[in-house]
């Protein structure tokens, strides 16, 4: 009983979802030849590229014409035992350069051309070829809704007659920007977003700052009054502007205005807002002042840990300094009694010797 055999068969069309333009680059590629000899694949009729195969070839060519995007199949090829070729055929100048391509298990990135080994990633770029070759078909039929019709032997059938447009339906194409999957950290901005956590570290930061600064003001009323009101006048300043531009940013990240930062100056209500700026969640995704902020790195943790101590350790503090007061003061009285005893011993003896 002879072997099953098998012949590839193409009937010019591309597979769902890819490009007509894509598939003849990449089967220019993969044949090694120019494009019109490719063109001529297209006709229309049905084109054997390859014949007299075993069911092992013919499942290898199979794929690797597949994944260039050509709608081919497998069918069994009646005329290889009687040792002819179908005259329809035209002439296969490259299908030996199929095989060996497909013997030699080599490949062209569709996106940068590095020549490697077939796989599913390319070594150089890094990226998937089918998701590339998928979007890639995607942003082609995209842009053809939007251009003129194409004439000639290469222009796509006729679409069927769809409804008519009405003037109130949503656009077709997207539109506006694609956001990054992170916003930019800019301290002296209000354009932006920062969550909770970097809020607190970046508010410690700001007063681990200006330590050394109130330091450099207290010395400087040493050389004068005038230079030491300027140097706080300057100070105090720079601490506003700051503060309003990391709440501005803690209000986008909650999805609010940035003028409600003002809402901390009213009476009773400024205390409850400015605990509503502190616990109050950030939205999840992307909002209408950006996307959400990178996650928050060590140092910002550690800072907004240092901010949240620095109240407990003010309570401690308050309890502990009166006592040490207490302390200090029985300690001064306990030494001067003892200090004031041995001055009035003598008296004492020369009373009793009289």
């Amino acid at each position: 009983m002879t072997e099953a055999r098998y012949k590839i068969v193409f009937d010019g069309e591309p597979m769902p979802g890819v490009a007509l333009e894509t598939v003849k680059e990449n089967l220019a590629r993969l044949f090694k030849s120019d494009a019109s000899k490719i063109d001529s694949l297209f006709g229309g009729r049905s084109v054997a590229l390859k014949r007299d195969l075993a069911e092992a070839e013919a499942d290898k060519y199979l794929a690797a014409l597949q994944r260039a995007g050509a709608k081919v199949r497998k069918e069994h090829d009646q005329a290889s035992g009687l040792n002819r070729v179908a005259t329809d055929a035209p002439p296969e100048p490259t299908t030996a350069k199929v095989a060996e391509t497909v013997a030699t298990e080599t490949m062209s990135c569709p996106k940068c051309g590095h020549h490697q080994p077939k796989a599913a990633e390319c070594q150089a770029c890094g990226i998937i070829i089918d998701k590339y070759l998928a979007r890639q078909a995607l942003l082609a039929e995209e842009a053809t809704q939007v251009t003129t019709p194409i004439t000639g032997s290469e222009a796509p059938p006729p679409s069927p007659p769809s409804a008519p447009s009405s003037p109130y339906a949503p656009p077709q194409a997207r539109v506006g920007e694609q956001l990054p999957e992170f916003g930019e950290l800019k301290v002296l901005s209000a354009q932006g977003r920062i969550g909770r956590v970097r809020y607190l570290g970046w508010s410690m930061a700001l007063m681990l700052a200006f330590l050394p600064v109130g330091g450099v003001i207290l010395g400087s009323f040493a050389v004068s009054d005038a230079l030491a009101g300027l140097l706080t006048l300057v100070a105090c300043l720079a601490l506003v502007v700051v503060s309003v531009c990391i709440g501005v940013q803690r209000l986008h990240d909650i999805g609010w205005s940035g003028w409600l930062w003002l809402l901390n100056f009213v009476p009773i209500v400024g205390s409850v807002f400015a605990l509503l700026m502190l616990f109050m969640p950030g939205t999840a995704g992307p909002n209408r002042y950006g996307p959400p902020p990178p996650p928050n790195s060590r140092a910002v943790k550690v800072l907004a840990w240092l901010i949240i101590l620095v109240p407990v350790i003010g309570i401690v503090a308050a309890i502990a300094m009166p006592a040490y007061q207490d302390y200090l003061m029985r300690a001064q009285l306990g030494d001067a009694a003892s200090f004031e005893q041995p001055a009035q011993a003598p008296a004492l003896e020369s009373g009793a010797t009289e």
